[in-house]
């Protein structure tokens, strides 16, 4: 029997179902919220509910968004020739804040992953394959460098050479971080970076 209210509970039954929260830090966050003033509680109950009310996704890439096209979309300076793949919503947000990326992005919300039940249907790869029009000039493919992201780029691979064979298919190098010593490197690092490696 818990000696918990019953409303707590739930809350934090609630928290434990989000991504990387544990059963302690699930109660401290219920307990935290105890203690806020009624305004800012209800502040952050309507930031929840209104979540899922002002977003849509964008028609084109898939990206979260309160428009429809995105800002990025509908940004006439934005390179619509060169589409950058990616798995989610924050992948966007990380080559976003490096300020070099100018062209467009397409959003999978997720990866290929067979064991999970995870297959081309649930990601938005066939919108993707309508993008590609001979104006695409080249489509970068940023999905993460473990098993699942190599099987959803070796797929992606094969549906848009099928699509269109002259299109030019990049990924992002992957390789020993700055700073990294190679000793500590493991051995898929060290291939990648000697596949990888550039004339000086």
């Amino acid at each position: 029997m818990s000696l918990l209210p019953p409303s707590l509970t739930r809350l934090i039954e609630n928290f434990e179902r989000l991504p990387g929260v544990g059963p302690k830090t699930a109660q401290r966050l219920a307990f935290y919220l105890l203690h806020v003033p009624e305004e800012e509680l209800q502040k952050f109950a309507d930031n929840l509910t209104n979540l899922k009310k002002s977003t849509v996704l964008c028609a084109l890439c898939r990206n979260v968004s309160e428009k429809d096209p995105c800002q990025i979309c509908a940004n006439n300076d934005r390179d619509q020739r060169i589409i950058c793949v990616v798995e989610q919503p924050t992948d966007v947000l990380s080559i976003e804040k490096t300020g070099t990326f100018k062209g467009v992005y397409h959003v999978l919300h997720g990866s290929l992953d067979p064991l999970n039940n995870i297959g081309p249907d649930e990601l938005y790869i066939e919108d993707l394959l309508k993008r590609i029009s001979p104006e695409v000039s080249e489509v970068i493919l940023a999905v993460n460098p473990n098993m699942e992201g190599e099987a959803t780029a070796m797929y992606i691979t094969q549906q848009l050479k099928a699509k269109n064979s002259e299109l030019k298919i990049t990924r992002l190098a992957h390789g020993l971080p700055i700073g990294g010593d190679i000793e500590y490197a493991d051995s898929v690092t060290l291939t990648r970076a000697l596949e990888g490696r550039r004339e000086y």
